[in-house]
């Protein structure tokens, strides 16, 4: 069941907004007597459950292909420049520490 992109939410916002209206939505179907309620009606909650559901996994995928590459070339750098990974570290280590003392003495 593929959403097409354009009526897809484009940022992690728009998905947890999406996903809010749906709690809300079942929480008055919850509240009123189920009788009430059409098969339509129970069909549509779940197909917008299902639709924010499979949205959230492509977030996710796209999330984790982005932190695995950075972090193989944050590992190519490393490896081709092991001195200077080093002194940038240590400087960095530097600032914060530097910055850490500065607070605490206050």
């Amino acid at each position: 069941m593929k959403n097409h992109r354009a009526s897809a939410p484009q940022t992690p916002a728009d998905l947890l907004n999406d996903l809010r209206t749906l709690v809300v939505d079942a929480e008055k179907m919850i509240e009123s007597s189920v009788s009430e309620h059409t098969d339509e009606a129970v069909s549509a909650l779940r197909h917008r459950y299902e639709a924010a559901s499979e949205r959230m996994g492509e977030i996710y995928a796209s999330a984790k292909k982005n932190v695995t590459a950075g972090a193989k070339y944050t590992d190519e750098t490393i490896r081709a420049h092991p001195y200077q990974s080093i002194a940038i570290a240590a400087g960095v280590g530097l600032l914060v520490g530097v910055l850490v003392g500065r607070r605490s003495g206050n």
